[in-house]
């Protein structure tokens, strides 16, 4: 036995000095990539981890080295995970550095559609400033003097746009004062910002006199259309505007995107979570788990969140009910709504085993029975199962009762769920007759994916649909302990512009 004892004992010297070893080599790693930066390199990881860190924090960076503390502070990065800190290199083009990473320009491009973290705002900002001269600085510096604090010194674009947004001059939704003094001092940064502009979902034209190269060249941006005018073609409809005589032929370039929902009010809105854990003979373990990531996500976003555990039916729509006519709504953006239950086809149940319709659920926001949410996008996120299809595999739960199958439930189609008329999103866990899976200590596939993609892709400025996508891909790569089983979310909307979350100032929760 003692000598059982003193192996054991070796063993875990020897798988500590493991980890010391790696830990050792990281921190080895992360000071030859701070010691191969320069002043410049340092002030362009500072600016584009400005969404990521609390700028209290920021502000008293000296060195790449105490910006690499403050990513690991927040854990975004450690030795499993540097994916962030390759991105960083691969923006400011320090592209020698990646090896020391294990990556390569290549591999990083690769994967910054799904990985990346820097928001498309910052990347414009930050793309901007690199084109932006030394002699393009000192006349945007002249343009916008009423607007700066006198005796303030700009040693670079990238203070000049600190101080802008410092002042609230310029932010995501706002960058009207760039596009002027651009516009003045140089045309060609227009196009930066145009391709920011388009990923928004603004739509913007630009005629130019041809014989002179357009700023957004089509060849660059494939997917805007090119039409030419003369002046034979007065009158001419092109994508239902009218244009007057122009006299001279132009290329004009229109740029056909969504517009956006309003998100940018005092109150984003409040999001209801509805948690049924405890049934009469079960419970649906690992629920919590997922009522607690979303409520610190939808916190996160700015979201008034109220949580409501164990609901019978009947409870259920007084809740519906109560919040239907809630004044306070006048003041949000948006409402949501997180069903966690047991359901069946186009229904959840509450803990007395009673069905209650998602449409009725769903119905209760309309424009005609809430007012105060007339034109306002209103999501609702249901985990639960849509039939019985599949069997529970072995070391995952269903969130469905155990299937019945001397009875046939009759099926409903999602989009019969919704009202028929604007505004809304549906979001259930899987399609209509299969189960959904929930894992009984982390969470279900579904919510745990969509907190993921919420936390990882709202930063980069993406909208719900996109994010959506992105859930769906995440949940059907997965499958269960046996391997056999799988799982597809499934979106229903009547959304009639892009929704898209403002980005906020905290890092994500997680």
């Amino acid at each position: 036995l003692s000598a059982f004892r003193q192996r054991e004992a070796v063993s875990a010297v020897g798988s500590s000095n493991m980890e010391n070893d790696i830990s050792l080599k990281f921190h080895q790693q992360l000071f030859l990539i701070s010691e191969n930066l320069v002043t410049e390199d340092v002030a362009a990881l500072k600016f584009l981890c400005t969404d990521l860190l609390y700028l209290s924090k920021l502000e008293g960076v000296k060195s790449a080295a105490d910006i690499f503390k403050l990513l690991m502070a927040q854990e975004y990065l450690n030795v499993e995970d540097t994916f962030l800190l390759a991105e960083l290199l691969y923006r400011i083009k320090r592209h020698s550095l990646l090896d020391k990473l294990g990556y390569t320009k290549e591999k990083v491009k690769e994967h910054l559609s799904e990985k990346g973290r820097i928001s498309p705002y910052r990347q414009m900002l930050y793309e901007l400033s690199e084109n932006i001269t030394s002699e393009m600085l000192k006349e945007i510096t002249f343009l916008l003097q009423d607007h700066l604090p006198k005796r303030w010194m700009i040693l670079s674009a990238l203070d000049l746009l600190t101080l802008l947004e410092k002042q609230g001059l310029l932010t995501k939704d706002n960058v009207k004062i760039l596009e002027d003094v651009c516009m003045t001092v140089s045309p060609d940064l227009l196009e930066t910002i145009g391709f920011y502009k388009k990923g928004k979902g603004e739509k913007f034209i630009l005629l130019k006199e041809l014989g002179v190269l357009p700023s957004f060249c089509p060849t660059k941006m494939h997917k805007r259309r090119c039409v030419m005018l003369s002046s034979e073609e007065e009158g001419t409809p092109v994508d239902g505007v009218f244009y007057s005589k122009v006299g001279l032929k132009y290329m004009v370039l229109e740029v056909l995107t969504m517009k956006s929902y309003k998100m940018d009010g005092p109150h984003r809105g409040f999001c209801l979570i509805i948690n049924n854990v405890n049934f009469n003979s079960s419970q649906r373990k690992g629920s919590c788990k997922d009522a607690e990531q979303l409520e610190r996500v939808f916190t996160w976003l700015g979201l008034d969140v109220r949580t409501y555990t164990d609901l019978t039916s009947e409870e259920i729509i007084n809740l519906m009910e109560t919040w239907q006519h809630m004044p306070d709504h006048k003041d949000r953006n948006c409402f949501i709504c997180c069903i966690l239950s047991h359901g069946k086809s186009g229904a959840i149940y509450g803990t007395d085993y009673r069905l209650v319709s998602i449409r009725v659920l769903t119905s209760h926001f309309t424009a005609k029975q809430c007012p105060q949410l007339a034109a306002k996008p209103k999501l609702f996120f249901i985990q639960a199962c849509q039939g019985d299809k599949i069997q529970r595999p072995v070391y995952v739960d269903t969130d469905g009762p155990t299937p019945d199958l001397s009875s046939m439930q009759e099926r409903v189609f999602l989009s019969e769920s919704i009202p028929e008329e604007a505004d809304f999103l549906l979001g259930m866990a899987t399609v209509d007759g299969y189960v959904s899976f929930r894992h009984v200590e982390e969470g279900s596939w579904y919510i745990q994916a969509l907190c993921s993609k919420l936390q990882l892709l709202v930063p980069r400025g993406e909208d719900i649909l996109s994010i959506l996508t992105q859930v769906n891909e995440d949940v059907a790569r997965r499958d269960s302990s046996s391997g056999t089983k799988k799982q597809m979310p499934q979106p229903a909307y009547t959304l009639r512009r892009k929704f898209i979350f403002p980005i906020p100032m905290a890092p994500p929760p997680s």
